[in-house]
């Protein structure tokens, strides 16, 4: 089989340690196009990988090359009509997270690739990072019973230490990147915990605040849950995380408790109420910091879904669900009440 022909839109932090050296990992996969606002970002990522096609303006990209597939690496505002834009050029599409800022612009990315008849995944990474996948496997098997309450995090020194573009990065800019560490870290959990349960949110109550960024985008979430089967639970999402990042889950049960760890040596831990402890050492979960960048899985799964011609396991519509959440979370710390996740 010919090898699939994939553009890069958008040239951050994200393409440059996630998307694009995943993709040149892969023996399936073919780099022609590369994509930039800033035209001299996207001629450097092309430099170091010998691709010769260089754009600013993404239908230019679409109407110039022969392309199969594309990451949407931008920011987040423009996420929807770039997608869309793709899709109505015949491109299957990964999406960067969150997908969309409303659930109309979700529908329509969704609409686009149905029509089209093109893959549309979300880059919804946590699902595919092995100690999430091994809690699912335990959480499944009821070692520990029915699933009562958990706890999940997901923070670092925010993204202006993560950004190209440091302290004027998109992502601290609200008419660019439409909500900030609730879309950026807190859309990941909400989707992690989503999968894990198997179940939907229900219900949400949040504080979605700037408590030291110079940012006019939260820079901190504290989030209640209320699962459909009934458990309840915290998740925070922080850019203010600054002596290191944090992206830990535990889950308490009926028989015992489920802790997910990003260690490097042990990553899940079972203790169970008659005493027993089990420790699993499965693979390190990927992160932002230095020497964590291990890989995602992401870029492998949409691959695959291409040319096993299936539907992406976090599909757009998984990715609608989650924004869902992220979207009644905004609007439960405006009205200051709790909200129903339609």
């Amino acid at each position: 089989m010919s090898k699939i022909k994939v553009a890069i839109i958008g040239c951050g932090s994200i393409a440059i340690h996630r998307h694009v050296p995943e993709y040149a990992a892969n023996p399936n996969v073919e780099l022609v196009a590369f994509c930039d606002l800033n035209k001299e970002v996207a001629q450097n990522m092309a430099n170091q990988y010998g691709v010769s096609n260089v754009f600013s303006s993404h239908n230019e990209l679409l109407m110039n090359v022969e392309v199969d597939a594309v990451s949407v690496c931008t920011q987040n505002v423009d996420h929807a009509q770039v997608s869309i834009d793709a899709a109505n050029a015949g491109c299957h599409v990964l999406c960067e997270k969150p997908m969309a800022t409303s659930i109309e612009d979700a529908e329509k990315m969704i609409e686009a690739s149905k029509a089209n008849q093109v893959k549309l995944m979300i880059g919804h990474n946590q699902r595919l990072m092995p100690p999430h996948v091994k809690a699912k496997e335990i959480l499944a098997s009821g070692k520990i019973g029915k699933p009562l309450t958990f706890k999940t995090t997901f923070g670092h020194g925010g993204a202006d230490s993560w950004s190209i573009q440091g302290q004027d990065t998109w992502f601290l800019k609200k008419d660019k990147a439409f909500v900030g560490a609730m879309g950026d870290l807190g859309v990941h959990k909400i989707d992690l915990i989503r999968w894990l349960f198997d179940e939907e949110v229900v219900e949400v109550a949040a504080f979605v605040e700037t408590l030291h960024k110079d940012s006019d985008v939260d820079d901190n979430a504290t989030t209640l849950l209320r699962m459909k089967n009934g458990a309840l639970g915290t998740m925070a999402a922080s850019w203010t995380y600054y002596k290191g990042e944090d992206n830990t889950t535990t889950i308490y049960g009926e028989n015992g408790v489920l802790e997910i760890h990003d260690d490097p040596h042990v990553q899940v831990i079972v203790k169970l109420i008659d005493g027993s402890i089990e420790r699993y050492s499965v693979g390190a979960i990927a992160t932002n910091e230095a020497g964590g960048q291990v890989a995602s899985g992401v870029i492998d799964e949409f691959v695959s879904s291409i040319i096993e011609d299936r539907e992406p396991s976090i599909s757009g519509e998984e990715g609608k669900k989650s924004l869902r959440v992220v979207l009644a979370a905004l609007k439960s710390a405006e009205s200051k009440t709790f909200v129903t996740v339609e």
